[in-house]
Order: C-alpha cells, then structure tokens, then sequence
C-alpha cells in the first residue's frame, strides 16, 4: 500500500464519520468502527457585562440581530413588550421574588401524579427546588434563591412562561 492509497483511505474514514479502522492484508482483514455520539448537557448562564456590551454593540452596528439577545441584555426600547409588562409587573409586595431564567413550560413537580415541589406556606431553604421548566426538550430545576416561607405561587402548572417572569414569591 502506497502513500497516495493511505491518504485516500484515511480520507474516506473521515468523511464517513468513522472513529476505527483496522486493515490487515494477508489474509485480508478488515475492521471499521463508527461511535455512537453522546448526548451533550447544556448549561445556560447568564453573559457577563463585557459579553452584553459586545453583543448590544453587535447589534447597533447590525452585525446581530435583536432577537438574538436574552431580555436582560437588551435596553429597554429593544426589550420585546411582553417582557417589558413582565418587569414592570415585577412589583409584586415582596423584595424575595424567584424569577423565570428562560422562556419554557412550568412544571410544579417532577411528574403528573407527584406532589408538588413547594405551595403556599411551606418553608424552603436556599437551593431547594421549587419547580420545572421545560425548554426544548431539557428540564431545568428552578431552585430557590433565599431562605424564607413561600408567600405565593405566581405561576399555574404546565403553563408558558416567559423570561424574568416571576414564579415565586418568598417573604
């Protein structure tokens, strides 16, 4: 087998997809392999100032559109509406309000004949879970975020919710 031969076979491997490859030529023996991808986990956060100042940048000189941009990272004339009457609707008695971190379904326990995670009048610590949301195809743990005894609970089960949407509030 040449280098010309090797190059072409090697070539073939990868646009195949093929993670192995064995070949023996006495006898012939030929072994190829293709792996199967493992799902990744995403991990949502929240962009840092540089990364929104960058963005919001991006977006005056036109290099990126509006609607790329997460709420919080977007002025408030770019703001969309529905989340401009959710933060001015924010004002809800309380300073210790749990808010949505994404747009998603709700979910208030972990499956339909479980009981839900908190209600009205019961005691959470910091970091305990008060919720579900669904967002495409991933549940992501709402956990609370201070110390405290559920006040109320601002949101229905299985209902959309928008980003900064109040969910939970704490006194």
């Amino acid at each position: 087998m040449n280098v010309d031969e090797i190059i072409k076979l090697m070539q073939a491997v990868s646009d195949n997809g093929l993670t192995s490859l064995e070949l023996k030529e006495g006898e012939l023996k030929l072994s190829l392999k293709r792996e199967k991808e493992m799902p990744q986990i995403v991990t949502v956060s929240a962009p840092s100032a540089d990364a929104a100042s960058m963005q919001m940048a991006a977006v005056q000189s036109g290099l990126a559109a509006p609607s790329m941009m997460s709420p919080a990272m977007m002025p408030q004339g770019v703001m969309p509406q529905a989340a401009q009457d959710t933060a001015a609707g924010a004002d809800i008695g309380s300073d210790k309000v749990v808010t949505s971190p994404l747009v998603g379904t709700f979910y208030n326990a972990s499956s339909p004949d479980a009981a839900p995670f908190v209600q009205a009048g019961d005691t959470v610590k910091k970091g305990q879970v008060l919720g579900i949301i669904e967002a495409m195809k991933l549940m992501n743990e709402i956990e609370s975020e201070y110390d405290g005894v559920v006040e109320a609970v601002l949101v229905n089960n299985e209902e959309v919710v928008e980003y900064g949407q109040p969910l939970f509030r704490i006194k």
